[in-house]
């Protein structure tokens, strides 16, 4: 793991008990309540959440579906998996999974996604993709282990007038912000095209990449 993998992850290892302050909690029910409004799903989707945190979103994303604690609804077959680089996200994630039979989360690299490819018809970054020092090599990663016709929903801060990446640089951390002119450029070198750039909050965009459908695949 290289030097900066390690500090990143001593941050939120740290952060992890506190992750869901008041604060913090309603801000991310706001994103993910402004993403899901935006959602394109097939049936019994297999989904993936990047830096997925406390598991949030994914519970959120079930409860979406009209889930309730025995996993019946309309999209009762929906499964997901939380990916995070922290162990004690993960810790926490698992701990508050209301939906064990159909959410997994386990510890890994954005960069280099432990998962066979086409596994999945939806992928999911929300205030995490700021962190990644490869973002190429998570949107390539993003690409490979989609199915034919799924999509990368990103959500983070993306200032509209840069045409470069933003570097914020701190003691601890360093974070990048990429606004609409740097995503397209990242999608097109990860063979991952843009879709659609939609501010959700604020500074913050929602940024939709597709893959391409199979073959003779309705629309």
């Amino acid at each position: 793991m290289s030097q900066h993998h390690r500090r990143k992850q001593w941050i939120f290892d740290r952060w992890a008990p506190f992750y869901d302050w008041p604060l913090t909690s309603v801000f991310y029910q706001a994103l993910h309540l402004r993403l899901l409004s935006f959602l394109d799903l097939p049936e019994s989707p297999h989904v993936l959440d990047l830096g997925c945190g406390t598991g949030k979103l994914l519970n959120r994303l079930m409860d979406e579906q009209g889930m309730d604690e025995q996993g019946m609804g309309k999209q009762a077959a929906l499964t997901g998996i939380g990916l995070d680089l922290s162990a004690e996200m993960i810790s926490q994630a698992r701990q508050a999974n209301g939906h064990p039979q159909h959410l997994q989360y386990q510890q890994g690299n954005a960069e280099a996604l432990p998962f066979e490819a086409a596994q999945f018809d939806a992928a999911f970054s929300t205030i995490s993709f700021l962190h990644y020092p490869d973002p190429e090599a998570v949107l390539t990663e993003v690409r490979r282990v989609l199915r034919p016709g799924g999509h990368f929903y990103l959500v983070d801060f993306a200032p509209r007038w840069a045409e470069e990446p933003v570097l914020l640089a701190q003691a601890a951390s360093t974070i990048r912000f990429y606004g609409p002119q740097v995503r397209d450029r990242l999608g097109d070198r990860a063979h991952l095209p843009v879709l659609k750039h939609q501010y959700l909050l604020g500074p913050v965009m929602l940024t939709i990449f597709g893959t391409e459908p199979a073959v003779g695949r309705a629309e």
